[in-house]
């Protein structure tokens, strides 16, 4: 019989304490279904010249302020990046959890959900760096039919440059840092500020390592549930599956095409 203390071996021989496995399965439950129940409220987006349509994530709602809006997409941005990033982050919080065990840390359940805090604070920072960006082009677009008619095009050059990420030498040391503790964010530290930069360091190494498929995601469809599971499937397969640089370059590939063909396609259209 399994006590609570007691852990699970994946595929890749990365072991989930089941003390820590519950509490990350109801929050992806809870993230994943506030997110689909999101997207469903905010379906459809602009039709645009060009063919493509802009997402609802860019745009703000009758009535509502620029702060409001802003708020509104951190909000969906967060809840988002919990549903991705928690299948895999669970593993890395359990060698965390783990390392303080070895070192006779006490309270390991509060050091762990503070490291999970800052996780998600570096994640909060990439959505605020995007979010104003986001929301400069998306004027610009419907302000010139010129540049909307480019999207296609810039978004297929997203999509290539995304997938030639994925197959470099950088990427592949990303990676294997995610399999490895210690090179990724050192000991674990003990503490109330020591959990917090530990987490903080760990979302900021992933932030970087999973820059490639997060570009894809915002170019591709921000809200866009079937662009969201593809993400996420692959930011989880390539950190858990025993074959991790595999994954990546099947992706990176997959990406490429994808992105040379949305090219060919918006230049043929331009074309015409």
């Amino acid at each position: 019989m399994l006590g609570a203390g007691a852990a699970f071996e994946g595929r890749a021989g990365r072991a989930v304490d089941l003390s820590l496995l519950w509490p990350c399965a109801l929050l992806f439950l809870a993230s994943a279904g506030v997110t689909i129940a999101w997207c469903g409220s905010m379906d459809g987006g602009m039709p645009m010249p060009g063919g493509w349509t802009m997402s609802m994530a860019w745009m703000r709602m009758p009535g509502q302020s620029l702060p409001q809006a802003a708020a509104s997409f951190m909000a969906m941005w967060v809840v988002m990046m919990a549903a991705m990033m928690l299948p895999s982050l669970a593993s890395m919080l359990s060698s965390y959890r783990r390392g303080l065990r070895r070192y006779g840390a006490s309270r390991l359940g509060a050091a762990t959900a503070l490291a999970g805090a800052g996780y998600f604070c570096a994640w909060t920072a990439f959505g605020a760096a995007v979010y104003p960006l986001g929301t400069l082009l998306a004027s610009a677009e419907m302000r010139s039919a010129a540049l909307a008619r480019l999207v296609p095009l810039a978004t297929g050059a997203v999509l290539l440059l995304a997938g030639a990420a994925q197959l470099t030498a950088w990427k592949a040391r990303r990676l294997w840092d995610c399999r490895d503790p210690l090179a990724c964010c050192g000991p674990a530290a003990d503490g109330p500020r020591g959990a917090f930069r530990h987490g903080l360091r760990l979302g900021l190494h992933c932030c970087q390592c999973c820059a490639g498929l997060i570009a894809a995601l915002l170019v591709a469809g921000v809200m866009d549930l079937r662009v969201m599971a593809l993400v996420t499937a692959a930011t989880t397969i390539e950190r858990l599956a025993p074959w991790p640089l595999r994954v990546a370059r099947a992706t990176g590939w997959l990406l490429a095409a994808a992105g040379a063909v949305e090219i060919a396609r918006a230049a043929w259209s331009l074309a015409g």
